[in-house]
Parts: structure tokens; sequence; C-alpha cells
């Protein structure tokens, strides 16, 4: 029943629950509305006085359905929610943050931005900051420093290391430090909480690290699994014989001039456990490749060498009988590799999935013709800059039903011939024919038959003409068209 007002009227039976303020039923049977609170109905409507509603007796008061209860649903006031029995009174409204604040649509919303932009969404209020810095938004990038961004500069000149406590926060594992040197590392070292177990990965670039600083490095970072170094010339092969540590799994060197045979050597020799090697170094020869030793060879699945200018068919022989478990291998601008080279690795490493030949100026169609016969498992070629394959060539890798990318860059004798030899691979979704000057609109207009392509690139394709992009537009909707 509702209690009489200061006036001696019925008491307005507006009873909140759950954050909805509910206005009793209407004579015409239609039931309670709603309002939630908060929105501008509810805000800005006082509740009005109204009649009460004419009640059963209360004996004969069904109690409400239990679905409707669990639904939040708030009877009118004076119905029982159990029968007879008068209903515990209603506690107060339960607040919802505005959506701007709320934690759980932010959680949502800042997947759609990209690693940019989160760093200038982060500087827009506390709540957005501690919501972003959340590591899962940033798994998988790495922060790239500067040395000339590692310190303050104080009004006395003198120079402070800057606060990390923001990168610990969002956790990254892996830091690009570029320009620095030994100093710079040590003090990286000591003012980064996360540096002695946390980072899992080390990039150096154009630094001046030396042997000791090397040593020093990998000695104190205990959790570093992945190194980069590229372009630094003060470190020798000595400082890699005293500072490579078993638990490194991933190495990459380029550009590093004192980098030769000797640094296979430790190489092979420390690292048992080394999955990936990434090596660009013009001085390397055969001899280093025979370093390599059964341990690696269960280990190691994926080689690269680039540009290693004296690499002959004689270290592809070393490679393919000590590595025989290499599932991505590139030769790329190992310019002394000719056709026997690449029947070598298609005879002996059929467990290839990645296989790079680009700038290799001696590859001819037969080495396509070895592949095409013995790597049923490639998944990625890529052919960039070898200039003498042509159409003849492009008919053997048609047969090949679990290619799926394929890099033609500038092959200068590709024709629409060769092209419609690559309308029979279904199962492509990357084509590459980017400055492949024999090429014509009419040719590349049938691409328009690989209807699973999902990206395409044209850059520098004299045949791409603006109607070409057009109609490409209207056949493959789902193809990223690259102009």
């Amino acid at each position: 029943m509702s209690s009489p007002g200061v006036d001696g009227d019925p008491k307005p039976p507006c009873l909140p629950r759950n954050g909805l303020v509910k206005l009793p039923g209407q004579p015409n049977g239609l039931g309670a509305a709603s309002i939630t609170k908060g929105t501008p109905a509810a805000r800005n409507r006082p509740c009005q006085p109204l009649p009460p509603p004419t009640l059963p007796p209360p004996s004969l008061a069904a109690p409400l359905p239990r679905a409707a209860l669990a639904g939040g649903l708030c009877p009118p006031a004076g119905i029982p929610l159990g029968g007879p029995a008068s209903a515990p009174a209603p506690g107060p409204p339960v607040e919802r943050p505005p959506l701007a604040t709320d934690e759980k649509v932010l959680n949502g919303l800042f997947w759609y931005f990209s690693a940019c932009e989160k760093c200038v969404l982060a500087q827009v209020c506390k709540t957005w900051r501690r919501v972003l810095y959340q590591p899962k938004f940033w798994a998988g990038l790495t922060p790239v420093l500067h040395a000339k961004e590692l310190y303050n500069v104080l009004p006395g000149g003198e120079k402070e290391f800057v606060n990390l406590q923001g990168f610990a926060a969002r956790g990254f594992e892996g830091f690009c430090l570029v320009g620095v040197s030994d100093l710079d590392i040590c003090e990286f070292i000591d003012n980064y909480a996360l540096s002695k177990k946390g980072v899992k990965a080390m990039s150096l670039k154009r630094s001046t690290i030396t042997d000791a600083g090397l040593e020093v490095m990998l000695e104190q970072m205990q959790g570093v699994v992945r190194l980069e170094l590229s372009g630094c010339n003060d470190f020798t092969e000595a400082g890699l014989w005293s500072s490579l540590s078993a638990r490194i799994t991933s190495l990459s060197v380029s550009d590093c001039i004192n980098v030769a045979d000797d640094a296979i050597a430790a190489i092979s020799q420390l690292l048992p456990n080394l999955a990936e090697l990434s090596l660009q170094a013009y001085h390397v020869t055969d001899t280093a490749l025979a370093y390599f030793t059964a341990r690696q060879g269960h280990s190691t699945h994926t080689l690269r060498l680039l540009s290693c200018w004296e690499i002959t068919n004689h270290g592809v022989v070393n490679v393919v009988h000590s590595l025989p478990n290499l599932t991505a291998l590139s030769l790329s601008g190992c310019s002394k590799v000719t056709d026997d080279g690449v029947e070598l690795v298609a005879e002996n490493l059929r467990k290839l999935r990645s296989l790079d030949l680009s700038w290799c100026p001696r590859i001819t169609d037969m080495a396509l013709e070895y592949v095409a016969c013995d790597l049923h498992r490639l998944e990625e070629l890529v052919l960039d800059r070898c200039v003498r394959i042509t159409d003849t060539g492009l008919s053997y890798l048609s047969t090949m039903s679990s290619l799926r990318s394929l890099y033609l860059r500038w092959c200068c004798q590709v024709q629409d011939f060769g092209l419609k030899h690559l309308l029979a691979m279904r199962s492509l979704r990357l084509l590459s024919v980017a400055g492949c000057p024999l090429l014509t609109t009419t040719g590349l207009s049938g691409l328009v038959q690989l209807q699973e392509l999902e990206e395409l690139e044209l850059t520098n394709c004299p045949g791409a003409t603006p109607e070409l992009f057009k109609y490409f537009s209207q056949h493959l909707p789902r193809c990223l068209v690259i102009e």
C-alpha cells in the first residue's frame, strides 16, 4: 500500500531497483514502464504523484514469475514478491561510470588503434593510461630508443638517464637501441627494472659496442635469447667467443665488418640451441659453412645468408649436409650460387617451406624445375631480380599445389604468356610482379581468375593502368592491390 504524503496525498510509488526508476502500471493494462537512470529522460522528468493503482485484495495477489525477477524487473508498489509477505526495501541504485572512463568499454575499444595512436591516447587521462598500459596492448612490439633519447639534460648541463618505468609497466620483452655505446648499455641495465630477467630480445644498431660491452650485456641480461647486431663495427670475433651464451636461440648479424669465418666457428660451437641464424657478411666463405655440427642440425630451422658474395655451390653442399632440417632458407644476394646449388637444395632439404633466391643472377629456369619437382611443401618462393627467369620457368612453378606466395619483382623476361601459367595455381594468396616491364594490361587483367588472391603487387609495372585497378576492384574485391 502507498503511504500518505505530507499533504494527505498518496506518496508516489517510484521505487528504484537495480538502477531503474519504475512507474506503476497504467489502467489500460499495458504494464509498468521503465526509464534507465542517468538518461536525459530520467534526469529531467521529476517523479510526479500518480493515483494509486487498483489492486486486488492481498489474498488474491499472485507472486511474480521468477524469470521476471531474474531479468531485473520490479513489480509495482503494493504487489508482494512472493505472496502475502511484504518485499524487502530495495537497495541504493548502482551508479555506472561514463562510457569515456568505463574500463570494460575501453578494454574493447583500444584494440582498434595502432601503436602510435595508443601512445597519444595514453596521454588523455589517468584512466586511459592505466587501461592502455596493460601488456596485452603492446605484445609483439619493440621500442626503438636512440642514444640521445636515453638522457634528460638537467639545468646545470648534467645528464640524467630517463625514467623507463612506463616501458616496464607495458611489459615489453624486447628493445632496439640505436647509436649506443658501452656506457649507454650499462646505464640501461642499471635503470630498467626488468633488464636482468624480463628482456628476452635485444637489438643493437649502428652502435659502438665493443667486445667488453657485449660481454657485460649478455652476462647481466640473463633473459636474452634473441640477439641482433647490425652496423656494429667495434666488436670483433673474439668478442663473440667471449660473450655468446648457449641460451641464445636466434642470432642476426649484419653489416659488421669484423665478422668472417671465425665468427661462424664461434656461433656453431657456442650456440647448440640455435634455431634461427641470419648472417650478412661479405667475407664469409664456403669454409665457414662447414663448421656447423650435428647439434645445429637438430635445432636450426631457419638460415638466412644475405649478400654473402663469397658463398658458392660448395658452401651450399656444406649447408644441406649440416642442416638437413631447415624449413626456411635464404640465399639472397649470394651471386655465385648457380642452378647446381639450387638442385642440391631441392634434393636434400625436402622440409623447406620458404626459399629466397632473390638477387641471384645466375639462376635460370632449370633451377625452377628442380624446385617444382622436389620441394612439394614449399609455400613461399622469392625470385626478385632473377633476370634469367622466363615464362618457361613459370610453367614449371604452375605445378606446385602448395605454393601460396610468389615474388617476381623485376624479373625482366617474364611476359603475359608466363602469367597464363600462373592462372592454374589456385593456392596462390600473394603475387608480386612489381617492375616487370613486359607485362601488358591485357595479360594482367587475366589475374582476375585467381579469385582466392589476397594481395597483388603491381608497383612500377607499366601495364598497370588506372582502368586496370578499377577492373580489379570490381572483380577481385577481397584482394589488396598495391599500386
